[in-house]
């Protein structure tokens, strides 16, 4: 004779009903994505009304704001381009090719940014007088 096992579940047969109806969930709430342009600039204009009257508010009163420049007057003269880290506006690029030629005495070439740098400055600078 066969066993008969329930392996937890009664005895009675399963019954199958119809599935209840689903109902249809509610809209969701409009999202600002979901917004049109319209009311955008409507609430943009609305916060800027109300910005712009808050800050009449505050102005009547804290008092109008203003702004005063000060200006200092130095007793130190003004640097010169001679007086500004040697006796030639282009003295930088002339150490830096100077640099250069001593390092890379063999290969000159390697040297011909700098020289480029410093040609454009003394052409730059040929209607200045030097120091």
């Amino acid at each position: 004779m066969p066993r008969r096992s329930s392996g937890g579940r009664s005895a009675r047969p399963a019954s199958r009903r119809a599935p209840a109806p689903v109902s249809q969930a509610p809209a969701p709430a409009q999202s600002e994505r979901s917004r049109g342009i319209g009311s955008m600039i409507a609430e943009g204009m609305a916060f800027g009304g109300g910005s712009a009257i808050a800050q009449r508010a505050v102005e009547a009163l804290m008092g109008p704001r203003t702004i005063r420049y000060e200006t200092v007057v130095s007793d130190a003269p003004a640097p010169t381009a001679g007086s500004m880290g040697g006796s030639d506006v282009c003295s930088v690029h002339s150490k830096a090719f100077q640099d250069c030629v001593n390092n890379f005495a063999s290969d000159i070439s390697k040297c011909q940014f700098y020289m480029d740098m410093l040609s454009e400055c003394k052409k730059n600078n040929s209607g200045m007088p030097s120091a």
